[in-house]
């Protein structure tokens, strides 16, 4: 029981200094580094053959991701974004043809409007973005706390690109046996591919 509140509280310490550092960040520099992380993201080959592109919304102290909504949008791409199903910790995507078909949902996120959007029924892989206030070297992520993404990823069938800032990125991070690690991890100074590991397996010191 000790070990579980050891890392519950480790888990708090780690997202208020990522979140703090995320907060003191720059404006401008953000905005170089958010270009950079974008334009690393266009140029894997993974998004050029992706039909499909699942992503987060930003919120201000994340990687922005409304250049990339409208990027690949202009590429032809279905662009699809999740939703918070009230009462749950599930998440449900919609398709969108722009970011003016969002509107506040859940703790102040834009969301799809299921009433005006068209419902992932069937997930048959694609390209994934997937949010995080940090990750480590193995693809791991530290999210907000709430599980939704973990709960997402366990059952989707694509490609994986977690976003971060470098300054967000450690070397390892607490995990779970079931926890899934992105497939590629792109910062504004690299992008590193993580090798494919089994559920469980203990990260390399």
């Amino acid at each position: 029981m000790n070990g579980k509140r050891n890392i519950k509280e480790w888990k708090k310490n780690l997202r208020a200094r990522h979140r703090q550092t995320r907060e003191r960040m720059d404006p401008k520099k953000k905005l170089q580094w958010d270009a950079a992380i974008e334009n690393r993201l266009f140029a894997l080959p993974e998004y050029r053959r992706a039909d499909v592109l699942f992503t987060y919304v930003s919120k201000a102290i994340e990687v922005d991701t409304f250049g990339i909504i409208r990027r690949a949008l202009a590429d032809g791409k279905a662009v699809a974004v999740p939703r918070c199903v009230p009462g749950t910790f599930e998440m449900e995507f919609y398709y969108i043809r722009s970011p003016q078909e969002l509107e506040k949902g859940a703790f102040g996120v834009l969301e799809p409007i299921p009433e005006s959007s068209r419902k992932v029924e069937k997930e048959t892989g694609g390209l994934c973005v997937v949010p995080g206030l940090a990750f480590d070297s193995n693809g791991f992520r530290l999210g907000y706390g709430k599980g939704y993404y973990d709960r997402f990823l366990s059952g989707f069938h694509g490609v994986t690109a977690g976003i971060c800032y470098n300054s967000c990125v450690q070397w390892e991070l607490p995990h779970g046996y079931f926890d899934r690690p992105v497939d590629i991890l792109v910062t504004e100074r690299y992008l590193r591919r993580i090798a494919v590991r089994k559920p469980g397996a203990h990260a390399c010191k």
